[in-house]
């Protein structure tokens, strides 16, 4: 029952529609993330004199500020997969379901 249940979902265009759009979208925010955070991690061996450029009057450098940027971009664009998750891939996931159970 479970293998006719498995080989019924994955023949359904439906599922095949769901699997690739999760995947484009997950391998999308994967490379975002590795060049936002490789990148950083370049400037830090390749830049430093950038990097260490007092902003204003103050002790605070520009890696400070660029480094909180990076944790910001991962907070964002994990809501932004969230997000996408709740509404597009969660609706295609029920429908499958419930295509499958019919």
């Amino acid at each position: 029952m479970e293998e006719e249940l498995a080989l019924r979902i994955a023949s359904q265009s439906q599922y095949q529609q769901l699997k690739g759009r999760r995947n484009r979208f997950g391998w999308t925010l994967t490379l975002l993330m590795l060049v936002v955070y490789y990148g950083f991690v370049l400037l830090v061996a390749f830049d430093k004199p950038f990097l260490a450029r007092p902003i204003g009057d103050g002790v605070t450098t520009l890696g400070i500020p660029i480094g909180f940027g990076v944790i910001v971009f991962t907070i964002a664009i994990t809501a932004v997969y969230v997000r996408r998750a709740n509404a597009e891939f969660d609706t295609l996931s029920d429908a499958v379901a419930k295509a499958a159970l019919e």
